[in-house]
């Protein structure tokens, strides 16, 4: 992954997991390292040139000039699910994490985008409404369902204990 993508990934994730989903500039220009990501030398021109791509990409917005505080947008959320998914470089942790669904017809368009998104984020098939991945993902998940609107039909489940019986 490019630098430049990395980073601005790496913005993304940190305001989707900040409180109210906005980081002030400079405290994250100075305490990057506290966002745990970890890119070991962040410039700040390097963070400037990152949060304006996310601004001219509609991911985040301007909450006040003077503090030169961010906010991530409801497309930025479910661009920072993508980038969880890529940043999850860790060894596998024994778990599976399923997503288990039962959308009714009439949010035919809510369930056809989240087997979409299930598929662009590599999740397995399992069966027709079953799909799993090995990525710590649970939290990111549970987030963009919740935002589809269709919480009520779907089941996230980690589980360290999964086989299949041929």
């Amino acid at each position: 992954m490019n630098v430049k993508r990395r980073i601005t990934d790496f913005v993304l994730l940190a305001l989707e997991k900040s409180i109210d989903g906005y980081i002030r500039f400079e405290d994250f220009a100075y305490h990057h390292y506290s966002y745990h990501y970890g890119i070991p030398e962040l410039k700040k021109s390097a963070l400037s040139q990152a949060l304006k791509r996310l601004r001219k990409d509609g991911l985040i917005e301007l909450v006040s000039d003077e503090k030169l505080a961010y906010r991530i947008t409801d497309k930025g959320k479910e661009k920072a699910v993508l980038a969880s998914l890529k940043f999850d470089d860790n060894k596998w942790d024994g778990k599976w994490r399923l997503v288990i669904f039962d959308v009714p017809e009439k949010r035919r368009r809510a369930r056809d985008l989240l087997r979409s998104k299930l598929k662009q984020w590599g999740f397995v098939y399992f069966q027709q409404s079953v799909w799993g991945t090995k990525k710590n993902c649970t939290k990111a998940l549970r987030d963009f369902i919740k935002s589809v609107g269709i919480e009520d039909w779907v089941m996230v489940v980690e589980s360290d204990n999964l086989s299949r019986s041929h």
